[in-house]
């Protein structure tokens, strides 16, 4: 079946919302698809976004005041023909775990309202796809999404937002939310996404109803790929003085270099485990017996166990654990964190998820798995799979900083899994999956 729609070059089109630096787009068009407008709250990552998809109109700022902006300059380039898909990845900070249980203690306080405004943002959203009506639609997000409330109206009762976007597509669209692991795509990354995909496609309604309503069956998941296969091959680096860059190499291959405080502390951590459960180095005892971190989870949020031992149980001395000393009482203490904090990542394991604060040594499994460093930033761009298309980070011809490379890989989804879900969308439209389902579940009326 072939597609009844081109644009005026010959090419499908899609509008993106919520689009940060554009690393999703890189597998929307890597399938020939334009995108032809995209919208982003931030200046700095709709800059970045301008340099590497210059033919897109992005609209910067809040999108309850550029929605109308969006559907009309859409609507003119679309010149009646009609859109591909809608890509849409509202912010996740008041659906992820971590983001959830900072703003409940903070409503508890009183410091802020119990439901996060930016929960909201699928309220505009679905007012651009009501009135550009995609083939396709394709939400991302975590997978905290899929239970998250907000209120559409200001006294209204709280509704599922999963159910929010269904009610609001009306059954002309089939599809649903479903929870992935990014590794099971080819991604080196464990990074669990929401991934909301419905449509109004004949052949995509085809697919879904003989698919128990999934777009994505267990049988296309691929075997997972480790750190060692993704980065083992890499040039070693180390957080010392001279040690810590290979530019070289790749221009965003380095690292920062740790005090030697923190240095001893990974030095000693074995691969897959964390500093906090460092034993004994002192050469005359060396015990393996001190008690290990345990999380404590209370009033309904995971803690820091501050009771974790810092001293040798048997010679007393200090262990190469995460401590600091107190400003008011001047004793040692521990760091507050978790079990996932100075964590050595195993080799064998595809990474945790990539956030933010990756160039940290603090932050959830991030310390490589046998080097005394946190990852480079190239490498992380290797786990989200952006190196696999072409990508620049710069602003006017000067090299963007690390600081907004780490933004954005950490709001981004991986482009390789874009890459894949898009491209079975082009395959289910033209036709050419029917051969997976039964002919008699097609019925183009």
């Amino acid at each position: 079946m072939e597609s009844d729609y081109t644009d005026h070059k010959g090419r499908k089109m899609a509008v993106s919302l919520f689009s940060s630096a554009g690393i999703g787009e890189l597998g929307i068009e890597k399938n020939a698809i334009d995108v032809i407008a995209a919208s982003e709250l931030k200046g700095d990552r709709g800059k970045l976004y301008n340099e590497n998809f210059p033919e897109t109109k992005m609209f910067v700022g809040d999108i309850w005041e550029t929605k109308e902006d969006i559907i009309n300059y859409s609507i003119d380039a679309l010149q009646n023909e009609e859109l591909f898909l809608l890509y849409a990845t509202p912010p996740c900070q008041g659906m992820s775990t971590n983001g959830v249980g900072k703003l409940n203690a903070e409503a508890r306080n009183g410091n802020r309202p119990a439901e996060d405004p930016r929960n909201r943002l699928v309220l505009p959203a679905m007012d651009v796809i009501s009135k550009l009506h995609p083939r396709w639609v394709l939400f991302e997000n975590v997978s905290g999404m899929q239970n998250t409330m907000i209120k559409v109206a200001e006294h209204g009762e709280p509704v599922r937002i999963l159910d929010y976007i269904a009610e609001q597509l009306g059954p002309e669209y089939a599809g649903r939310g479903e929870v992935l692991s990014c590794a099971d795509y080819g991604i080196p990354q464990i990074r669990k996404r929401l991934i909301s995909v419905f449509t109004r496609d004949p052949e995509g309604i085809a697919y879904f109803r003989a698919n128990d309503g999934t777009f994505f069956p267990s049988d296309e998941r691929t075997k997972p790929v480790t750190l060692r296969e993704a980065i083992g091959g890499i040039p070693p680096l180390d957080a010392k003085p001279g040690r810590e860059a290979k530019k070289d190499f790749h221009p965003l291959h380095y690292v920062n270099i740790l005090n030697p405080e923190k240095y001893l502390w990974v030095t000693h951590t074995p691969e897959g485990d964390t500093a906090f459960n460092n034993q004994c180095i002192n050469p005359d005892c060396g015990s393996q017996e001190n008690p290990r971190y345990v999380d404590k989870h209370q009033e309904g949020r995971w803690q820091s166990n501050k009771l974790t031992p810092i001293y040798c149980v048997q010679c007393g001395l200090l262990l190469p654990r995460p401590t600091m000393t107190d400003p008011q009482s001047g004793e040692r203490r521990l760091i507050s964190g978790f079990h996932s904090a100075y964590r050595r990542m195993p080799w064998d394991e595809p990474s945790r998820t990539l956030t933010r604060n990756f160039p940290f040594e603090a932050s959830d499994n991030k310390i490589h798995p046998e080097q005394n460093r946190v990852l480079s930033v190239y490498e992380a761009l290797v786990i989200q799979s952006i190196t696999d298309y072409e990508y620049r980070w710069e602003i006017g011809g000067k090299p963007v900083t690390r600081s907004l490379i780490a933004q954005a890989i950490g709001e981004s989804v991986p482009p390789k899994l874009i890459d894949f879900i898009v491209s079975k969308m082009l395959r289910i439209s033209a036709g050419l999956m029917r051969s997976s389902y039964q002919a008699e579940l097609f019925d183009p009326k």
